[in-house]
């Protein structure tokens, strides 16, 4: 048997217990040679694990919400199961000094997890752990939560020797109630935020119409005598500020340098501008893009089309809760353009596996970019983000330093990569399609684009490129 004693040094009993715990954590018999039970120490043990568990349910909220006194009688519950074993283990075995021992050892082993879980809790917050970590962290979390209890029943099974079929038993039983009171306590935590239930208000209800009829009637015609881009952007998800902040930056950026004024028009989803800006639905879409196909000059001009928002293969995300929405699908948007009568398309899309609107959208008379390969995901939709990292790498940055398309997608794609690689993401592998007819009249297009640039367009054997192509 084991002796298990402390010394009437609280420092020094500290001391040995974090080592106890130490050894538990790797589920060895050596914990009970260091641990100190006192009651002084439980009282200390059970004071820390309340506020290293604290800490990790704030930080688990975002750092918001209130406390909750009933998560915090949950947890308490653990360590009292714990005192309980431990004066029934003493009974048992006539071993007085092991009363206090699961209770502490617990507590010891807890307060290290909670305070290893409130680390990376805090680091993922801040986007400093591996992109592929994320998925896994629940999953952590809830096996380290598990293994401090089996830990515990696997060290004193052991050195009691209690028989095989009693350990599986004991094993097994402490598996199923920890699996039953993580279910049962979800809605329970130490740190709670009430849910708040989305709301429309009366006046973004009768506004949307307005708003969206005022904008189209600001586009202007087409003067027919050059080419002439018009400019669409469309933001999808209202729940995140960066896919409105693009957007709008980006329409600005058209507007002025692109010279894109009274031709550009955006459909903004975002919790704060329901009253203010027309909202991004598919009847909204397809009003648009009826609109200014009815004002292009179908042979000459050129609609650029820019998405963003989350993606999932072959669906980019719409959303303004309360309202029911459907997704939009690539069949579905390419329906939409084919209605319009729209010919010369430019379609960039910013959200995870966007490339997988690839296939439906390609057409002769289209160029088609996006931010990821169909497979792939893309990255930056943080609210504290203007732009994601597609989109300043392509808008932001290499458009501004550019005179062609290609040349910039060329740039953006050499640098999400590098932002990519230094994060430890999976390359999201940027896609750059265009239709035969497109990529010959791509170059005279870009003379209206950038009016300041010399565009080289390299004749044929025997002609120039000719300004009008036909479809195939």
């Amino acid at each position: 048997m084991i002796e298990i004693k402390a010394t009437p040094f609280f420092w020094q009993n500290l001391r040995k217990n974090q080592i106890a715990g130490m050894w538990l954590f790797l589920g060895a018999k050596r914990s009970l040679d260091w641990v100190a039970p006192t009651p002084i120490q439980l009282l200390f043990w059970g004071v820390a694990g309340c506020l290293a568990n604290v800490l990790f349910s704030w930080l688990s909220t975002g750092e918001q919400g209130d406390f909750n006194p009933q998560g915090l009688i949950s947890y308490l519950l653990w360590p009292f199961i714990a005192l309980i074993a431990g004066i029934f283990l003493s009974q048992r075995t006539e071993w007085q000094r092991i009363m206090l021992v699961p209770a502490i050892l617990w507590l010891v082993l807890d307060v290290n997890v909670a305070l290893l879980q409130s680390l990376l809790q805090y680091l993922g917050q801040q986007d400093l752990l591996p992109n592929f970590s994320y998925r896994y962290l629940p999953d952590l979390f809830m096996l380290l939560f598990v293994w401090q209890s089996l830990a515990l029943v696997w060290v004193l099974a052991r050195t009691l020797r209690w028989p095989w079929w009693e350990r599986i038993l004991i094993l097994l039983t402490t598996l199923f109630t920890l699996v039953v009171w993580q279910l049962s306590v979800q809605d329970q935590p130490i740190w709670k935020v009430e849910p708040v239930q989305p709301t429309l208000t009366e006046k973004a209800l009768y506004a949307q119409s307005d708003l969206l009829q005022q904008d189209l009637q600001a586009l202007q015609p087409s003067l027919y005598a050059d080419t002439q881009w018009y400019f669409m952007g469309v933001a999808g998800a209202a729940y995140q500020d960066v896919f409105k902040s693009e957007v709008e930056r980006i329409k600005a950026q058209f507007d002025t340098r692109f010279g894109m004024y009274g031709r550009s028009i955006a459909l903004i989803n975002n919790d704060a501008t329901t009253e203010t800006l027309p909202m991004a639905t598919p009847t909204s879409i397809q009003r648009t893009l009826n609109r200014i196909g009815s004002l292009m000059n179908r042979d000459n001009d050129v609609l650029f089309l820019y998405l963003t928002s989350h993606g999932l293969v072959n669906q980019f995300e719409l959303s303004v809760e309360p309202i029911a929405m459907d997704t939009m699908d690539p069949k579905w948007l390419r329906q939409a353009l084919d209605s319009t009568g729209i010919r010369w398309r430019v379609i960039v899309i910013s959200s995870c596996y966007s490339g997988s609107f690839i296939p439906a959208l390609q057409s002769p008379d289209t160029l088609i970019i996006t931010a990821s390969a169909a497979d792939r995901e893309s990255f930056g939709c943080h609210n504290e983000l203007d732009y994601t990292y597609f989109g300043r790498a392509f808008f932001d940055e290499a458009l501004r330093e550019n005179n062609s398309l290609q040349s910039a997608f060329t740039q953006a794609q050499k640098t999400v990569t590098k932002w990519e690689m230094a994060q430890g993401f999976e390359p999201s592998e940027p896609q750059w399609v265009v239709g035969e007819n497109m990529k010959l009249i791509l170059p005279q297009f870009e003379r209206s684009l950038f009016p300041n640039a010399a565009v080289n367009i390299s004749p044929t054997p025997k002609q120039t490129i000719p300004f009008m192509l036909k479809a195939k």
